[in-house]
């Protein structure tokens, strides 16, 4: 009879090792290698019967592809590319607090009101809990059907003798724990065979499963790595806690695209859809103010207005700060570098805060001038023109690139009672016009010094 062997397995990456050790080899994080027994599979020792065949299709098909559930939360629908598919599994992940399980409960009542089956389990809190939570976000009186456990074997159990369930939502995933294996819940071992028996049975089943994740400190979902790819979507919900914006990000989505984003707010009563985000970032905005300029932003499909603060202050002791919230740190320093070099502006004695309001992290090379400008107007003390918006992309040599969808962002940009937008200057090869809203006038910048020019006075000489 096989025995029951153990291992030791690092918890933040899931590297196997025969022994203990206080650092792990692979990540090189300290004290995350923990023991885990694994029992022996009943008839595991005895050979097996030999495989059968598999049947092989053709790809086209003779049915139509299964219906998308939609759950009439239009920001969630929309990051999911249309609504939920059936067999489908979707891990959310986020920081505590940040409002997972609010989210998926307003979505778990809003499908069970259209008639559909959906079942809701808490491994983190009792029945008395979320009806409490449920109460308050005023959907205690949707057929939504409860169940607090931890035991996989017997959920797996349940959900299979519930034949016709639509949604099925798992909070948390770390929670979960399978009687096959002899470790504490959220261990890796753990996490990755409870995440393969829910997955199993939701597409044996049919019924889209929802997998709440936990977050490390450096921001990823805890586990094993390989979770990730189990999953058909990985969404994560991003936002300050002392702000009341969220942003529901998709970053794996085997059913749409995975750069789409879903704004809510915080209320009293849950979360609520932000139907135009450009206006409540820009909503705070003060003119006439030096350091701040308003970027045409583009998520997925949809364009997004938001607000670039720069704040410069004198450091003479020849170690300047560079602070940044909401963009990329690396792409901030090339940018100071491109201004001092190609434009004049000199901050090698400069200590420079960049912030992007609204708690929304920009990732799109298309906010340089935005930046720019905003560094530009701080560094000479002029605001920028309220009624400019910034797009496009400045290279190492100072040029101002093109970027992707510039008539959304122009669009965006008209609907707000913007008029004038500040883009790269168009290449005659053969590019097709823009097409400009009705109102809105179009200054073409070609290089930095063009644009650092506008804030300069006239007797300084940039470049």
């Amino acid at each position: 009879m096989a025995k029951a062997t153990t291992r030791f397995v690092c918890q933040a990456c899931g590297a196997v090792t025969p022994k203990w050790a206080g650092k792990c080899e692979t990540c090189e994080e300290w004290n995350t290698v923990e023991p885990e027994t694994i029992a022996p599979r009943p008839g595991a020792a005895s050979k097996g019967p030999a495989g059968q065949s598999v049947t092989f299709v053709g790809l086209l098909g003779d049915t139509a592809p299964p219906a998308r559930a939609v759950t009439g939360i239009d920001e969630l629908d929309r990051v999911l590319g249309g609504g939920l598919v059936p067999a489908s599994a979707i891990l959310v992940g986020g920081d505590p607090g940040i409002g997972k399980s609010t989210l998926l409960l307003q979505v778990a009542a809003r499908l069970a009101k259209t008639g559909k089956r959906v079942m809701y389990i808490s491994g983190e809190e009792a029945i008395e809990q979320v009806r409490l939570r449920a109460r308050r976000l005023g959907v205690a009186d949707s057929p939504i059907e409860l169940a607090a456990s931890i035991n996989v074997r017997d959920i797996v159990a349940s959900l299979e003798r519930a034949k016709d369930a639509a949604l099925v939502v798992i909070d948390s995933i770390q929670t979960m724990w399978l009687d096959a294996i002899d470790s504490a819940p959220g261990t890796v071992s753990q996490v990755r065979a409870c995440s393969f028996e829910l997955i199993r049975a939701a597409k044996a089943n049919n019924f889209a499963l929802v997998l709440v994740g936990h977050v490390t400190k450096e921001g990823g979902i805890a586990g094993p790595r390989v979770l990730e790819h189990m999953v058909d979507a990985v969404l994560y919900f991003e936002g300050d806690r002392g702000h009341q914006f969220r942003i529901l990000r998709a970053v794996k989505n085997r059913f749409g695209a995975t750069d789409e984003i879903g704004v809510f707010e915080m209320t009293d009563a849950g979360l609520a859809e932000v139907a135009n985000p450009s206006a409540l970032f820009l909503a705070e905005r003060r003119g006439n103010i030096a350091g701040s300029a308003v970027f045409a932003g583009l998520e997925g499909t949809r364009p997004v207005l938001l607000e670039i603060q720069a704040l410069l202050a004198p450091n003479p002791g020849g170690s300047p700060r560079r602070s940044v919230i909401g963009w990329d740190s690396s792409r901030l320093s090339m940018l100071l570098a491109v201004l001092e070099t190609r434009a004049g502006v000199r901050l090698n004695m400069t200590d420079v805060w960049l912030n992007v309001a609204g708690g929304l992290r920009v990732n799109e090379p298309a906010a340089d001038m935005a930046v720019a400008a905003a560094i530009a107007s701080a560094a000479f003390d002029k605001p920028t023109a309220p009624g400019t918006v910034y797009f496009g992309e400045i290279g190492l040599s100072g040029e101002v690139r093109q970027v992707a969808q510039a008539e959304a962002r122009l669009k965006e940009a008209a609907k707000l009672g913007f008029d004038t937008a500040a883009l790269p200057r168009r290449v005659a090869h053969g590019n097709r016009r823009l097409s400009a809203p009705e109102g809105l006038r179009l200054e073409e910048i070609g290089h930095i010094a063009d644009l650092v020019a506008r804030f300069a006075p006239e007797n300084t000489k940039a470049g």
